[in-house]
């Protein structure tokens, strides 16, 4: 059980009780006095609140109340776990290791609870990598729940410090909102104090959250008197003991010393901490007490105070004796460090920051700086700020004078810097493992640390961000492009021992958007070769680091440009390689994880993220950027038969088979609602422009209205009398409109639900409903063959279009409400003239059904999809056909225009996706990666990205500019494939594949991707022939010998 609970990712330095905090101050006796019985009054009485908010300006004295806080619940055996946040704190400075972190301290509190966290560890075993939702449900949340009323203690605490320097403002909002969800909890009591600045993400993550759900103080609105009191017994108590350090007589400090020293300190205690470390002891106390009274101070603001204190320590860190050009020199050098240790995105040590910045000089230069600067006597220790208020002085112009740091500047230093140490270090085989198939799991971490030490791993991770926040611009002939055509496997390979790898490839992405395609082509064309070896061969690089060497080159397209760079590190013992197709495969991301078909996919309005629904029972999230699955929506019980974005992509409906509706967090992946009430399957579901109601239409025959706050169903619209085939909101969003099998078309009042207009003409069932973009006209298409046009107003037919001479499948409105545009079984097109119902066009030359229309966002073109394999495009205004597009082997079921009407977006049952250029007709691109057909086919809000949803149950994004596909999210392999290799792995004991991997006498030599895993095998000699389900062959020779890596 220890064993795999050590498994939770952890940052040893959040607890308020590790090495890392233990010389800072708790709130010495008779301060704070009224805050504490406040906060231990909440934490031991019957407030329903369940987080305690003391908010502060920089200085005021969180932290320290957050340590008292979190020592005497210690003490009291009832403190759950505590977390400290510490900007450029590596683990501590984001929230990738909160929740971990947290329930692997929440373990520790019992046998039962370690059991209860084991125990759901066990059932999910890739957790650590889910959401943060998920991690605090399943990992803290759900523990929790299962004690019994009886457990002592009744109640934990959890102390979080400093979350305004959490990195993500996202994050710090999702975190807010995952804690108030401990209200839920009935058979223990879950308190949450929190500290932090009042900056903006936290004011409104708490706007976001009732006031019946926290308890709020301002620490700085505290009355001065109670302050000044505090500050004068900490002033006292710290400057007596320097007298008896010193052995300085009892009344050394002089009369009224204490109390000038507290108005100087203007309410910060910061101040106060940092007046006592600049006084310290010695013959120069007195002198250093007497300096900062005489001071001039140019503003009576706290902070005023502040930067003269910050001036002052800096100013006497200088020699006096020095002449002005050793001064100017020392500045320049105090300038240079102090900038690099205020930016670093880590902490590092003395002698880390020495290496990285090549300064030898670095602890000799800070050592008169401990006033505002942790500097350990152990120079391999991590340097770290006193207080964060003093990065804010450093980098800022108007308060620090001389001592100003550019912080652009200082970004640019340290990305130089960092580039020119991994060029110096890093190297194949860097960890000298020798073995092809070395795991990076079994590499002891001393020995990672020895090969790869602090002040290394510091440049891998963060000499990308440093460039980007430097703001400067990369060209083909500075240091980025020369290091990464020498030295990219080597970075790699150090991340995958590391076990960095997907911060490596986030590093890769940004740094693609980083540099401009137009100025730096030959950077942007490595960049974007390396981004696409590093997603195909991300598995592999975090779990057996050699083979970049090995297995990523040897299938690297043959005009890769990472191949052809590092061609000549594949290792003389592959003596044969396969042949191998010519470029990147044009999927950009297959987005693995149902279980079965999916049936309906929707972009978010932001084009950020993908929700699709599918028979397996799931509603699944996706990040469209990563492919990351970012929320596996559990709860309906049947087939999820249709799914929606919120307009403010906060939400997501779905509709199921199981009856039910159900309202999601996007965010969280919390079920906000399930909505109950239809009787039959649900058809059809939408959220309202304004996101306040959800509309659902069934099988049933009922159109129910939901609050999509509350849950409350408003509205059971009755009135059909066959299943609800159509639903949809006007754009102003006060009415309803359904169609049905029934043959009619009915208007709703979105507020009240009454039955507004039941619109009757059609003589079959109504397949389509749809809106005008003025709310005033509702179009339906039907079986009758007939297209009709509707006052949303007062019901009557504005137009009953006829032309068609089978069922009408799809209708729409033209973004001008001029023009209707209809799509029939009989094969045509039609464009209707929405004011005369005049036909303006038919759209003749399919040989196949129609199965899909749509305008071009400027209203000038049609584009059609048949069962005649081709897709067609149309002029609106003439008729003509413009162009013919083919390429397709089966039926067309889905085309879209991009939103800037240049493309044209096709899915076909070929089990291809396909690109047209709208204006040439010229085909763009193929778009292979699916292995069924594709039924749905979108482009994202911007245009940049295409989304298909097919029967293979994946959903694959792509890049609409060229075609490229970001990454194929693996899954396990089929029980079939698996016992095929296994029995023919039996027949040859020296060549065999097992587990994707080419093996020989039980080592393995070389990692097989997804497309080149066989389904039979044969070797003979040193040769191995693999027969791949594509219908290819792929021949791989080996020397015979040992198969080392070689540096």
């Amino acid at each position: 059980m220890d064993s795999l609970l050590k498994n939770l990712p952890y940052a040893s330095d959040a607890p308020f009780n590790t090495a890392k905090w233990q010389h800072e101050p708790t709130c010495l006796p008779d301060t704070r006095v009224d805050l504490q019985q406040q906060i231990h009054d909440w934490i031991d009485g019957s407030d329903e609140r369940t987080i305690f908010w003391l908010n502060g300006l920089a200085g005021t004295g969180k932290s320290t109340v957050a340590r008292t806080i979190a020592h005497k619940c210690f003490q009291q055996g009832r403190l759950g776990a505590s977390f400290f946040f510490s900007k450029g704190g590596g683990d501590i400075s984001h929230a990738g290791k909160f929740f971990t972190s947290i329930a692997a301290q929440l373990s520790e509190e019992s046998q039962y609870l370690k059991r209860c966290i084991y125990d759901a560890m066990k059932e999910n075993k890739n957790i650590a990598a889910q959401s943060y939702a998920n991690q605090w449900r399943q990992l803290i949340l759900g523990p929790l729940s299962k004690l019994d009323r009886g457990y002592r203690p009744f109640s934990f605490v959890f102390v979080i410090d400093a979350l305004d320097e959490c990195e993500s403002d996202a994050d710090i909002t999702l975190i807010l909102q995952l804690l108030v969800e401990a209200q839920s909890l009935k058979k223990v009591r879950l308190r949450v104090f929190l500290t932090s600045r009042p900056d903006t993400p936290i004011r409104h993550g708490f706007g976001q959250i009732s006031k019946d759900k926290h308890r709020h103080i301002v620490l700085h609105n505290i009355p001065t008197l109670v302050i000044n009191h505090d500050i004068s017994v900490f002033l006292t108590h710290k400057l007596q003991l320097i007298g008896r350090e010193n052995y300085f007589p009892n009344n050394w400090l002089g009369r009224d010393v204490i109390a000038n020293l507290v108005r100087k300190a203007s309410g910060l205690f910061i101040w106060a901490a940092t007046a006592c470390r600049f006084i310290g002891g010695g013959p120069f106390a007195k002198e250093r007490i007497g300096a900062i009274l005489a001071g001039e101070i140019d503003a009576e603001s706290p902070e005023g105070h502040l930067n003269h204190l910050y001036t002052s320590v800096l100013q006497r860190s200088i020699p006096q004796n020095y002449n002005e050009k050793f001064k100017q020199e020392l500045y320049i050098l105090l300038r240079s460090i102090l900038g690099s240790i205020a930016i670093l995105l880590s902490p590092l040590s003395v002698n880390s920051l020495s290496t990285i910045l090549n300064e030898e000089s670095v602890g000799v230069a800070i050592k008169d700086l401990h006033a505002i600067i942790d500097i350990p006597t152990d120079h391999n220790q991590q340097l770290r700020l006193h207080h964060p208020s003093f990065r804010d002085f450093l980098l800022s112009k108007d308060r620090c004078g001389d001592f100003w740091v550019d912080e652009k500047v200082a970004h640019q230093t340290l990305a130089t810097t960092c580039i020119q140490l991994m060029s110096r270090k890093l190297k194949k085989d860097i960890c000298e493992m020798y073995a092809p198939g070395s795991q990076a799991s079994e590499v002891e971490s001393s020995r990672i640390k020895e090969c790869l030490p602090p002040e290394v791993q510091y440049a891998c991770l963060y000499w990308v961000q440093h460039l980007q926040k430097s703001g400067t611009q990369i060209c083909d002939s500075r240091e980025a492009h020369q290091f990464l055509q020498a030295h990219l496997l080597h970075w790699f390979e150090a991340l995958g021992w590391m076990g960095k790898t997907s911060e490596g490839i986030q590093a890769i992405l940004s740094l693609e958007a980083h540099v401009p395609v137009n100025k730096s082509p030959n950077l942007h064309a490595f960049i974007h070769d390396a981004k696409r070896f590093a997603l195909y061969n991300r598995l592999v690089i975090e779990q057996a680091p050699l083979q970049l060497y090995c297995s990523a080159l040897v299938f690297a397209p043959e005009k890769s440009i990472v191949r052809g760079c590092f061609e000549k590190y594949i290792p003389p013992w592959i003596q044969a390689k396969p042949k191998v197709q010519a470029n990147w495969s044009t999927t950009l991301q297959t987005l693995e994880g149902h279980s079965s078909s999916v049936s309906s996919v929707a972009f978010s309005p932001d084009g950020k993220q993908v929700v699709s629904g599918s028979e397996d029972q799931t509603v699944r999230l996706w990040d469209a950027v990563t492919g990351a699955a970012l929320q596996t929506l559990e709860g309906h019980s049947s087939s999820v038969n249709s799914v929606d974005f919120s307009p403010d992509c906060k939400q997501v409906v779905s509709g199921s088979d199981d009856q039910t509706v159900r309202l999601w967090d996007a965010v969280t992946g919390a079920t906000l609602q399930t909505l109950e009430g239809h009787l039959r399957w649900v058809s059809s579901v939408a959220i309202s422009p304004d996101g306040k109601q959800i509309v659902s239409g069934s099988n049933d025959q009922t159109v129910r209205l939901w609050d999509a706050v509350t849950g409350a169903a408003l509205q059971t619209l009755e009135g059909h009398s066959d299943r609800i085939s159509s639903v949809a909101f006007s754009p102003d969003g006060k009415k309803v409109v359904s169609g049905s099998h029934d043959r009619t078309v009915r208007l709703w009042d979105a507020v009240t639900g009454a039955a507004l207009q039941t619109l009757e003409g059609h003589s079959n069932w109504v397949n389509s409903v749809a809106f005008s973009p003025d709310s005033k006209q509702v179009v339906s298409g039907s079986g009758d063959q007939m297209v009709r046009l509707w006052d949303a107003v007062t019901g009557a037919t504005l137009q009953t279009l006829e032309g068609h001479l089978r069922w009408v499948s799809s209708v729409a409105i033209s973004p001008d409400g001029k023009q209707i545009v209809s799509g029939s079984s009989d094969q045509t097109i039609r464009l209707w003239d929405a004011v005369t119902g005049a036909t303006l066009q038919m759209f003749k030359g399919h040989l196949n059904w129609v199965s899909s229309v749509a305008i071009s966002p400027d209203g000038k073109q049609v584009v059609s999809g048949s069962r005649d394999q081709t897709v067609r495009l149309w002029d609106a205004i003439t008729g003509a056909a413009l162009q013919t597009f083919k390429g397709h082997l089966n039926w067309v079921n889905s085309v879209a225009f991009s939103p800037d009407g240049k493309q044209v977006v096709s899915g076909s049952d070929d089990q291809t996706v396909r690109l047209w250029d709208a204006v040439t007709g010229a085909a763009l691109q193929t778009l292979e990666g699916h292995s069924s057909s594709i039924n749905l086919v979108a482009f994202s809000p911007d245009g940049k990205q295409v989304m298909s949803g097919s029967d293979d149950q994946t959903l694959q994004v792509w890049d609409a500019i060229t075609g490229a596909a970001l990454q194929t999210l693996e899954g396990h392999s089929s029980s079939v494939w698996s016992v095929a290799v296994l029995a023919l792995a039996k027949k040859e004991d020296t060549l065999l594949v097992l587990n994707n991997w080419v093996v020989e006498r039980e080592e393995k030599i070389l990692w097989l991707p997804p497309e080149y895993r066989p389904t039979s095998m044969s070797a003979w000699n040193r040769n191995i022939v693999l027969g791949h389900s594509s219908g290819r062959i792929s021949i791989l020779g080996f020397k015979k010998g040992s198969k080392y890596i070689q540096q």
